[in-house]
């Protein structure tokens, strides 16, 4: 009988839309531009009332017929599963040259020429610089003059000692600074052979330390050499990760101005700790035959200090927290009415790149609501988009 009572309410409301309320005339519609504007103001109202009408009839009828449908948030899930977890902590590295090599003059003198600027690629045992040896030449000359002298009282004393006439520790004598002069002159001329600077390694010339016509000091260098064949990235990590770097063990090299990445081992661990910043050296010989990373070239060295295998591990924005401070996620379970919303309270353990170990709470295998769990509430029917059947790798 309700029904009828509804049904005839929304036909009178109907009629009276399309006439005039007293005689049934159809309502005049204005010429003026306010009267439409009023008229129009006048059919929006009717019509959300008709609206607002139209649906507590259809709440009605579902209500009386007894069929009525409980509104479901749609979601999306993903099946739980256990998987590899792996923790990386990042620390800035620079690139430096294995091989650093300066190119030096045994003697003392004034650069004469220059065959190198720097850029320049040069191959081991390549003529670099020559050095003005005119002081050694005169340096020979004013001991051939002494020799000469040496020679000629060596001999005189060589005669007379024949004629035992004369010592024997002056004819010893004479003979003495006679070869003694003689190696000097040896040793002078052997120097003027180093007068020609080689260069120690090959490579690219990295800086020039002197230029033409500048004096040139002994062991001092001359140009250094940079073999970028062979580098090594050098990190100083604190010692807080001592225990979770290993030599031998495989670390991941990213260099962000080049937006390259390689895995290297380690070849070297510092043998102390730098009381000044409280890190330890770690070195990690890496090839560079393109020639791409150039020595002070920033890296950041990713270091594994957390792993553990077969363990579940799901997005941090998924685990949801109470006012009571526990932390909790959504899954899917079934319902007599259909799938629905279950809180699930967990506990978690180590996060890493937006996942995070949840250590008790789930088992796996389980339905997690993915899209809509900040929006779905406790045993919320469901409608469930799409099924994702495993999880992806959180973190290689």
């Amino acid at each position: 009988m309700k029904y009828f009572i509804l049904i005839f309410s929304l036909a009178c409301v109907l009629v009276s839309c399309g006439q005039d309320g007293q005689s049934g005339a159809v309502a005049e519609v204005p010429i003026d531009l306010e009267g439409k504007k009023a008229l129009l103001k006048t059919k929006k109202a009717e019509l959300k009332e008709l609206k607002q009408s139209i649906d507590q009839l259809k709440a009605d009828i579902g209500e009386l017929s007894g069929d009525t449908e409980k509104p479901k948030r749609l979601v999306t899930t993903q099946l739980v599963e256990k998987s590899d977890f792996k923790k990386y902590v990042e620390i800035q590295a620079t690139v430096q040259a294995d091989d650093v090599v300066g190119a030096s003059s045994e003697v003392g003198g004034r650069i004469l020429n220059m065959n190198s600027k720097e850029g320049d690629y040069v191959k081991k045992g390549a003529l670099i610089a020559s050095v003005d040896m005119e002081s050694v030449n005169k340096q020979v000359a004013e001991l051939q003059k002494s020799l000469e002298l040496a020679t000629d009282i060596y001999e005189r004393q060589s005669r007379l000692w024949d004629q035992k006439i004369g010592s024997e520790v002056q004819y010893l004598q004479a003979k003495n600074n006679k070869e003694r002069l003689e190696k000097s002159i040896e040793s002078v001329k052997f120097n003027m052979t180093k007068a020609n600077v080689y260069a120690p390694i090959s490579g690219y010339v990295d800086r020039v330390v002197a230029k033409s016509g500048e004096m040139a000091s002994p062991g001092m260098p001359i140009i250094q050499i940079l073999n970028t064949a062979r580098i090594k990235v050098v990190a100083d990590v604190p010692e807080t990760y001592l225990s979770a770097v290993k030599r031998g063990a495989m670390v991941n090299i990213k260099f962000p101005a080049l937006d390259i990445e390689k895995n290297a081992r380690v070849s070297l661990l510092g043998r102390s700790i730098n009381p000044a910043n409280r890190t330890f050296k770690v070195e990690v010989d890496m090839s560079n035959s393109k020639g791409l990373l150039k020595p002070n070239l920033l890296a950041m060295m990713m270091i594994n200090d957390y792993a553990e295998k077969n363990v579940i591990s799901i997005p941090i924005e998924l685990v949801q927290q109470e006012v009571t401070g526990k932390d909790f996620v959504f899954i899917k379970k079934d319902s007599p009415e259909g799938p629905a919303a279950q809180k699930v309270y967990v506990e978690t353990g180590e996060s890493y790149e937006g996942n995070i170990i949840i250590t008790s709470g789930l088992e796996g295998g389980e339905a997690l609501i993915i899209d809509g769990s900040r929006a779905v509430a406790e045993n919320e029917l469901l409608e469930v988009q799409e099924l994702k059947e495993t999880t992806e790798e959180n973190n290689g």
